[in-house]
């Protein structure tokens, strides 16, 4: 009877012990399995040999990396949240109504629509894990021989998100938008309340933030009372409306010279701006501005341009994040300890004697990091030592109105007419596609000389059921 029992006891852990190798063997193989359904998800074509190299963000960074790459040798993978690079500096003018939305918008996929070996999926990149040579994203998991990334930057709210959800940023088509229709909107409001203390929060604009972002949408609030409202809104007493430029430094414009501070502060004054320096806002609820210094303001209308925090992907380790969720990369634009990940543009903390708290987060650093990176890539598959990245600072430029702006070059400064006819011809220049080109032109003339832009038109999302 003892016997059977062993035996029985016997037989019963061997039939265990081959259920689990056999369930063991099964999970490893439906983990190799979704592993390679992972790498597949996106659908992306077999290499056929080439290195694949994955750039994430189609700003200008990554946008002119794009363009130069070669897809003889790669086979090139762009990623962005959009299906259209968007000329960020011109932002402001579609939030008020200067230009249209299309007109700084390029689709990817006509930039690129003769290129071989290049492909472009519209996703958002949310971890990379370096050990695997992987990719996450919000439409699955991407293998990668080289990773670049140039994901930019997005509004800064000093750790108040409330704020962000109250507020009017401008960082995006959809943002500027979103603040056209609330911009009009407002007046729309305004001009049908009978309460006078409602019709002046609807027709008071503050603006955070006095830098160039901050200056620009001032300016053109500025002219629209000037030119425009009142004869959209003759019903109301536009003299009423109230447009507050609030900056926490000393001046505006910090990052120019002193003179180009006073210049855009004199210009801005005489066209009856608020302008509250070392104010830093605390609080915005209940359509009431809160300042530093207790005092208040009520107003429905508040954009939030003071700063700017790095969309640096997640997963890399914790020493790899600088100041601002920046990457600390090394002069070369390798992000430490990774030599197959790189980042350039806005997201990137380099270091150097001239700039010892890493570059300005603007256009040309990106674009030249890009010009850079193309070189260092060759120079890679020919054995070659990397070059370093060396800024060349082509100057600052900032517009404040009809007629006039304000250029800093490296011993020149000027402003007034000539300054604003630099600044359009350079950024005429910069649109992507030479429609685009004709088309702000044609709107910009049209503003200049008739004092009437076209494109007041509210485009509410329709709503279902």
């Amino acid at each position: 009877m003892f016997s059977f029992l062993l035996i029985l006891c016997l037989d019963i852990l061997k039939c265990l012990f081959i259920e689990l190798s056999f369930v063991r063997k099964c999970f490893f193989i439906i983990n190799k399995e979704q592993l390679e359904k992972m790498k597949t998800a996106m659908n992306i074509p077999d290499k056929e040999g080439r290195k694949r190299l994955v750039i994430v963000g189609g700003g200008f960074g990554g946008l002119k990396l794009a363009r130069k790459l070669k897809s003889d040798k790669y086979q090139i993978i762009l990623l962005d949240k959009n299906n259209h690079h968007t000329f960020q500096p011109l932002l402001y003018q579609v939030a008020t109504a200067g230009i249209e939305p299309s007109a700084i918008s390029f689709p990817f996929r006509k930039i690129f629509k003769k290129r071989t070996h290049f492909h472009i999926r519209i996703c958002e990149a949310q971890r990379v894990i370096p050990k695997d040579a992987l990719l996450e994203t919000s439409i699955g998991t991407l293998a990668y021989d080289y990773l670049i990334i140039a994901t930019g930057c997005d509004t800064n709210y000093f750790g108040n998100d409330d704020i962000g959800k109250q507020t009017m940023a401008l960082k995006n088509t959809s943002e500027a938008l979103f603040n056209r229709n609330q911009i009009l909107e407002s007046f729309e409001q305004a001009q049908n309340t009978g309460n006078k203390e409602e019709r002046k929060r609807l027709m008071t604009f503050a603006i955070v933030g006095g830098g160039a972002t901050g200056i620009e949408p001032a300016g053109a609030l500025a002219e629209m009372r000037k030119f425009v409202l009142p004869q959209d809104y003759p019903d109301l007493n536009i003299n009423e409306m109230r447009i507050i430029l609030i900056d926490g430094s000393p001046r505006l414009l910090s990052a120019f010279s002193e003179a180009s501070s006073q210049e855009v502060a004199a210009y801005l004054r005489k066209r009856n701006v608020e302008i509250r320096l070392n104010a830093r806002v605390v609080n915005y609820e209940n359509n009431r501005l809160t300042l530093g210094d207790a005092s208040t303001i009520e107003t429905k209308n508040v954009f939030w341009v003071a700063g700017v925090k790095a969309n640096s992907l997640q997963g890399l380790p914790p020493e790899a994040y600088g100041p601002g969720n920046r990457l600390k990369v090394d002069s070369c634009n390798r992000v430490y300890g990774h030599p197959d990940i790189f980042a350039i543009g806005d997201t990137v903390f380099m270091t150097s004697a001239d700039y010892p708290k890493g570059h300005p987060q603007v256009v040309q650093p990106a674009i030249q990091q890009a010009g850079n990176l193309i070189k260092n890539l060759q120079r890679m598959e020919e054995g070659l030592p990397l070059r370093p990245f060396i800024y060349h600072n082509k100057g600052s430029m900032a517009t404040i109105g009809r007629n006039h702006a304000v250029v800093e070059l490296k011993k020149l400064r000027f402003g007034g007419f000539p300054a604003w006819a630099v600044w359009l011809f350079i950024h005429l220049m910069s649109i992507a596609g030479v429609k685009n080109r004709l088309f702000i032109f044609f709107d910009w003339m049209w503003s200049y000389f008739t004092y009437d832009p076209s494109l007041r038109i509210i485009i509410k999302p329709l709503k279902r059921n």
